[in-house]
């Protein structure tokens, strides 16, 4: 059976999030050198419309009938995300005109702004890393699982086949208040290949104690993002390898079942880690996908079973929900997710029936490009848990 694709009731709510977002931090940089409000009202005009120009001549191609009111261009303009979007916010624009009193004539006049020619903005860019660049998908089904878009490479001792996925599974968001979702970090010292002039201070290959630069730093954006659409996160920042790798599992175990405890309504909890790859010859690369011509990290959800003999009866609901979610990310960037893998050890993961362990890119990759998927991941399993609920 394949995964059914399911309309998106929380995509008009993400977008004016979106929008929101990326319009705050512009305004208060136009605003920034203003000394008074006629003058701050100034600066907005001048470049809303130099935005708005660039907006309609690059990415519009100059289609009158595609045009964004100005801040609303100017918000999209800021952010990356938004740009993969571009299609989606017209859509919604069009619709809300034509359902209107009036359509296009009801709008109020656009007054012209006398414009003070000056340089636009540069557009946001990842420093490179120095790093070789793959993206890597499956160039065939042999070896795989194929449910709807997604791969699953099965090296556990348990047997399933497609039939399992229709695009259910038993996690839901508990009726009563409280938090819903748990992250945490099992080997949250996990770090990334900065670019020049970016470096960390090191614990290790690839690795640091300092959270601005880990995969802690990535659950953060990760946590905002499920934030952002409505569910209510604990981010749990405990470097559960460090100063000692060997027993992490068994300290981030603890530390989950006292989450648990204290929060019965957490239904979700998600492991954050990165992986480390390399060619043949043993040199690193990073894995990519384009998003609106930006590397984001390729990812990754690494599922557990009961096949090393510890009990474990949610690894089948966890390996659906991930899949779910995977069959959802995959439906807007299709090369934005490996194929998800089953193993035998459990990583915790028995601990609830909405357990994932995913790993945001590699140790190539840049922080950067961790961020990005975080920030989609997280749009992505929102969107899924919710509109599973009931």
């Amino acid at each position: 059976m394949t995964i059914q694709r399911r309309p998106r009731p929380q995509r008009r709510r993400r977008l004016t999030a979106l929008l929101l977002a990326a319009a705050i931090p512009w305004l208060a940089a136009v605003t920034a050198a203003s000394d008074t409000g006629r003058a701050a009202l100034g600066a907005i005009g001048r470049q809303g419309a130099l935005a708005l120009d660039i907006f309609r001549g690059q990415l519009l191609d100059g289609r009158e009938e595609d045009a964004l009111p100005a801040a609303v261009s100017l918000a999209i303009g800021q952010s990356p995300v938004l740009l993969a979007g571009r299609e989606e916010v017209l859509d919604l624009r069009r619709s809300q005109e034509e359902d209107g009193p009036g359509g296009q004539e009801a709008q109020e006049e656009q007054v012209p702004i006398t414009e003070t020619p000056e340089e636009p903005a540069a557009p946001l860019v990842f420093a490179d890393n120095g790093v070789t660049a793959r993206t890597l998908v499956p160039t065939s089904t042999e070896g795989y699982i194929v449910a709807g878009d997604v791969y699953i490479t099965n090296t556990s001792d348990n047997t399933f086949d497609a039939s399992l996925f229709d695009g259910a599974f038993a996690a839901r968001l508990p009726e009563e208040e409280g938090p819903q979702v748990l992250i945490v970090h099992t080997h949250g010292s996990e770090a990334y290949t900065m670019p020049p002039g970016e470096a960390y201070e090191a614990s290790g290959e690839c690795r640091t104690t300092d959270c601005a630069y880990n995969v802690v730093r990535v659950g953060d954006e990760l946590a905002a993002a499920l934030e952002e659409a409505g569910l209510s996160v604990l981010h749990d920042a405990t470097l559960h390898d460090y100063p000692q790798y060997s027993g992490a599992y068994d300290r981030s175990l603890a530390t989950i079942e006292r989450y648990l405890e204290q929060y019965p309504t957490i239904s979700f909890v998600l492991d954050i880690h990165r992986d480390a790859i390399s060619d043949g010859e043993g040199n690193m690369y990073k894995v990519v996908s384009n998003v609106a011509g930006l590397n984001a990290a390729q990812m990754t959800f690494v599922i557990g079973t009961d096949g090393g003999g510890l009990e474990h009866p949610h690894w089948r609901e966890n390996l659906k929900l991930a899949a779910a979610v995977q069959q959802n990310l995959l439906d807007d960037y299709p090369s934005l997710m490996r194929p998800i893998t089953v193993r035998n050890s459990r990583y915790n993961q028995h601990a609830t029936a909405g357990s994932l362990l995913v790993e945001m890119g590699a140790a190539g990759n840049s922080l950067d490009e961790a961020l990005l998927s975080a920030r989609l991941l997280g749009q992505a399993l929102a969107e899924t848990i919710l509109s599973h609920q009931g």
